[in-house]
């Protein structure tokens, strides 16, 4: 079974991917923040990717969203984190100041469900398991196929870098996966650009500024009539969706609570 390389956003697509699981999931805080988010996000469709939390510049939450066919805009990712964070906030998962990050899962994406390394085939990547194949965990390849379905599914993997006794093409349980993620490389970055491409030729979207009306100023239109017209289109002018694997993020500080460390406070005085 092979695949030419590219970006399938066919492929697993339906609405009912919403339903599909995670073959990695995350430990500690990071859990309780994913256990709290994916639901909040599958009302809205989308599906939760990965849990990140990173103690630097303070502490920020990252949560890594998408829609089953693997797109995610920017309205998105605010409606989103819209949604997030009064549902963190009301469970009280992260006890301390945070900034929260939603963000589209990026063209170097992890591959988390079966349906991300079907999407994914031709492509190469970083796998690695938990218990490991003959006495090897890590593997990098090009993604061949994907046998079976479930975490009863495996992958093909071909590899440049076998040595004379070792497998070029193994197959990789994915119930024992611990991580993958795709390689930047040029071909991957190709295809995300045709990809990009193709759905913003397919959004149809009419010339800014099409049947819209404007109310003539009380005053004359000012030196900055110009500019604020080119703001209003481009603010009216519809944004395409961007497609499986091309990054786009909003962050969001926590209402109420600094993102940094509390200022100082200034000495008292003391009488003379």
């Amino acid at each position: 079974m092979s695949q030419e390389p590219g970006l399938d956003l066919a492929a697993s697509g339906a609405p009912d991917g919403l339903d599909e699981p995670r073959l990695v999931v995350e430990t500690g805080t990071a859990a309780r923040v994913g256990h709290v988010a994916a639901p909040v996000l599958a009302d809205l469709g989308y599906r939760l990717v990965r849990v990140k939390i990173s103690g630097q510049d303070g502490m920020t939450v990252q949560i890594m969203a998408e829609r089953p066919d693997g797109s995610m805009t920017i309205d998105d990712c605010e409606a989103a984190s819209a949604a997030l964070s009064p549902a963190l906030d009301v469970e009280d998962v992260v006890r301390q100041a945070y900034r929260l990050e939603v963000s589209s899962p990026g063209v170097d994406r992890p591959l988390v469900r079966v349906s991300d390394f079907r999407r994914a085939l031709g492509q190469e990547a970083r796998v690695e398991l938990r218990q490991g194949l003959g006495g090897r965990k890590r593997f990098r390849g090009r993604l061949e196929a994907v046998e079976g379905e479930g975490r009863e599914a495996a992958v093909v993997v071909a590899r440049e870098d076998a040595g004379p006794d070792e497998d070029p093409r193994p197959r990789l349980p994915l119930d024992d996966l611990a991580e993958a993620k795709l390689v930047l490389t040029e071909m991957l970055i190709r295809a995300a650009l045709r990809a990009a491409k193709a759905q913003e030729e397919g959004d149809g979207a009419p010339p800014a500024g099409e049947g819209q009306e404007s109310a003539a100023p009380a005053r004359g239109p000012g030196r900055f009539a110009a500019r604020n017209a080119r703001k209003q289109a481009s603010a009216q002018k519809p944004k395409p969706e961007l497609p499986a694997g091309v990054r786009t993020q909003f962050k969001q500080t926590k209402q109420g609570r600094p993102s940094g460390p509390p200022a100082a406070r200034p000495a008292p005085k003391q009488e003379s």
